[in-house]
């Protein structure tokens, strides 16, 4: 007998100590059991359950509880939680039906790993059923049973049964609070989590980092003055600044678009990690701060914290949206080395990245092809980067192979390839893709009905636009805002007034983009009445105000109405650039050119900015004029105050204005310091300044440079004779003749 107590005794300890360190090694004392006949000691055989149950998972511990001869609740609950632990929670809850009909009473442990298997297969059924074996085994009053019964709930969308096993809680403690904060949270009643959360402090039950860490979801959407609320809390409670709360409460103010406050909470303590860094980076991009994105990332690597997939896949979206090629290609340098490029998550960001600020479609391309294997959204962002860049045909053949994958285009995909049939102007691929559209029903999507009245309008094919709206049950306000946009961009005003008629057979109100959208209408096609009556409706409706206001003022300014326009404008609370140039543009259609370059600056003292668009009005305004030195000062001063960045027409307009003033040396330096290749045009304006004040040298660079890009135009040779004649050499003139009449 003694001996036995010692044999008991030693297999005891080795299996406590291999338990204890997770020693795999001590399964090899399953063999001396067996052979010392010690295999009907419960405890010895619990823990040896259990170390299997640890080092080997469910499979490997549910064959040694097969073979033990005697069981209890123990052994039962502890393969029970073996199945939880490897995520087998099917198996788990059809072991604890064997459990119930075998008569073993289960504990509050086995109960809890019950409830863990019910969460996460989201059963209703069993979890039911667990809560009826709960009460029945004397365990409903048990606060950790509780919460986990109310977890279950919520995720089957059970809130009331939530809120009643929370209401059956005598003394309700931290996690079972906690619990249902997270209930509302889930369900996005977040109001109520907030009052839970009241009720919470009014109980005097005090609230834990977790507590906060839900709240602080809640407060993301209700404002920031919840959130420096629940902080306060925060600190009054004394809750440690962990790691996880730290990035909850920067996410929050990310989300409010109070960066400077997250950034504060950031500092606050030295503890970071990847997750914390990847919330900064984000809520920057979020918040349109790009550049400190990319601060945060370098700050990040520099504090020697590797960045993952989630943070890649963040920063890169902060490149591309910055249009910063060059940082988003050292970051493509940083994910080969780190082994990620094959990551689904980051190769489509890199995919984005390139579509967006690369013109080089090889980029997008090379890429693509080290997706392995490519998604939806891998193959709709390459459809959308090769609409936007590529060769059309490589676009349809693009969404032509996705098929051919088996991989089906989603209503992003869909939108993207009509947008490419509209860019490439191909009525055909418009047909064809429509009638897959139909094939696949994915007609009954709006938004992809509305692309293909884009497409359909966008290209002149007006009948066809007009037959799809009629043709549809389920247009929308959308649908005809589509519609009149694009019927009055492609020049048929009236067709795009009558939309209002079509709203109204439909019972469809008209709302504030379609109203700007026909006001723009009434103003092209001189259609006073109408927008006169508009102008009416949007008073009566309550649209006075925004788009609406600016669309009045641009109307009235066509209609040559400046005293209304005037009038308008003054109705306009806080002005903004779009008022502005609408305004100014009113005054310089009506050849008012003092009363223009006046708003410009009344624009500027009342801190708008100017953009692009005033800058194009301007250089307009004193091309009309022949104001070249005011040009020229307005050209340099808008662009370095307000960081507009000129575009190749800002330039053309520009240097067409130098050369007409005769200023042809300035002209040509404006030409050289461009950012973007000249084109034809630029080359040829110019040689039309050369003839008007005869500078036959200059014209003849002017013109071998202008038909290396457009061999073909003619009026090259023909302005280039004319020069030749005036300058006496009209032996050179008709040799330039010659050559037009061989073209």
């Amino acid at each position: 007998m003694l001996r036995r107590n010692i044999i008991e005794d030693t297999c005891s300890r080795i299996i406590y100590f291999a338990n204890k360190q997770l020693l795999k090694d001590g399964i090899c004392i399953h063999s001396p059991i067996l052979k010392l006949g010690v295999q009907d000691n419960l405890f010895i055989t619990n823990n040896l359950l259990s170390l299997y149950a640890k080092c080997f998972g469910g499979v490997h511990a549910r064959h040694l509880f097969d073979e033990m001869p005697l069981k209890d609740v123990v052994s039962w609950t502890a393969v029970l939680s073996a199945y939880v632990k490897d995520g087998n929670h099917k198996e788990a809850l059809r072991f604890f039906d064997i459990m119930k009909i075998s008569g073993e009473k289960p504990n509050e442990f086995t109960f809890s790993n019950v409830l863990r298997s019910c969460c996460a297969f989201g059963d209703y059924v069993h979890g039911a059923r667990a809560h009826a074996s709960v009460i029945k085994h004397g365990f409903g009053s048990n606060t950790i049973l509780c919460s986990s019964l109310i977890e279950l709930y919520s995720k089957c969308d059970m809130l009331e049964g939530a809120v009643q096993v929370f209401n059956g809680v005598a003394n309700a403690d931290s996690i079972s609070w906690t619990a249902m904060v997270s209930s509302f949270v889930q369900a996005g009643n977040w109001g109520e989590a907030v009052r839970y959360f009241i009720r919470m402090i009014e109980s005097a039950v005090p609230p834990n980092e977790y507590t906060f860490v839900k709240l602080l979801v809640a407060c993301s959407f209700l404002g920031k003055d919840h959130i420096k609320l629940i902080h306060a809390q925060l600190i009054l409670w004394g809750a440690r600044l962990n790691l996880v709360l730290k990035t909850a409460l920067v996410d929050s103010y990310a989300k409010c678009h109070e960066m400077e406050d997250a950034l504060k909470v950031l500092k606050q303590t030295s503890e970071q990690d990847v997750q914390l860094w990847t919330t900064v980076i984000c809520g920057s991009t979020q918040n349109k701060n790009f550049l400190e994105a990319i601060s945060a990332f370098r700050h990040m690597v520099g504090n020697n914290i590797i960045p993952n997939g989630y943070c890649y896949a963040g920063i890169l979206h902060a490149c591309s949206s910055a249009r910063a090629l060059q940082s988003g290609k050292q970051i493509h340098k940083r994910i080969i080395i780190a082994g990620l490029e094959s990551d689904i998550s980051v190769g489509n960001a890199l995919l984005d990245f390139y579509a967006k600020c690369s013109h080089a479609v090889e980029d997008v391309k090379r890429v693509f092809k080290g997706i392995a294997p490519p998604n939806i959204i891998s193959w709709t962002t390459l459809i959308a980067g090769l609409a936007e860049h590529g060769p059309t045909d490589e676009c349809f053949l693009a969404f032509l192979e996705m098929r051919l994958v088996g991989q089906q285009p989603n209503s992003f995909t869909l939108c993207n390839i009509l947008q490419a049939c509209a860019t490439a102007e191909s009525p055909i691929e418009t047909r064809k893709v429509h009638g897959f559209i139909i094939k696949t029903n994915a007609d009954h999507d709006i938004v992809v009905v509305n692309a293909l009245v884009h497409a359909y309008a966008g290209q002149r094919m007006v009948d066809c636009a007009l037959r799809l709206v009629k043709g549809r049950s389920n247009k929308n306000v959308a649908t005809y805002t589509v519609l009149a946009s694009k019927l009055n961009q492609i020049g048929c005003h009236n067709l795009a007034l009558e939309i209002i008629n079509h709203m109204r057979d439909d019972d469809l109100k008209v709302d504030g983009f379609v109203l700007s959208t026909l006001l723009s209408a009434s103003a092209n096609s001189g259609d006073m009445k109408t927008g006169e009556q508009l102008h009416c409706y949007a008073i009566t409706s309550g649209f006075g105000r925004g788009s609406v206001l600016n669309g009045l003022i641009d109307f009235y300014g066509k209609c040559r109405c400046m005293l209304e326009a005037q009038r308008v404008f003054s109705e306009v609370s806080q002005p903004d650039t779009i008022s502005w140039n609408c305004l100014m543009h009113g005054y310089a259609l009506n050849g008012q050119t003092m009363s223009a370059l006046s708003t410009l600056e009344d624009m500027r003292l009342t801190g708008a900015k100017p953009d692009s668009i005033t800058l194009m009005m301007v250089l307009n305004i004193c091309s009309g004029e022949g104001l070249v030195d005011m040009a020229f000062e307005y050209f340099h001063s808008l662009r370095h105050l307000y960081d507009i960045k000129p575009q190749l027409n800002h330039y053309s307009l520009l240097i067409d204005l130098l050369g007409r003033a005769g200023r042809l040396e300035e002209a040509m330096s404006v030409l050289k310091s461009m950012p973007f290749r000249p084109n034809a045009l630029i080359y040829k304006r110019l040689l039309h300044a050369c003839k008007l004040h005869q500078n036959m040298f200059l014209a003849e660079e002017l013109a071998r440079k202008g038909l290396v890009l457009d061999p073909h135009d003619l009026e090259f040779y023909v302005v280039l004779a004319s020069i030749y004649d005036e300058a006496g050499r009209s032996d050179l003139g008709d040799s330039m003749r010659s050559l037009v009449v061989k073209c």
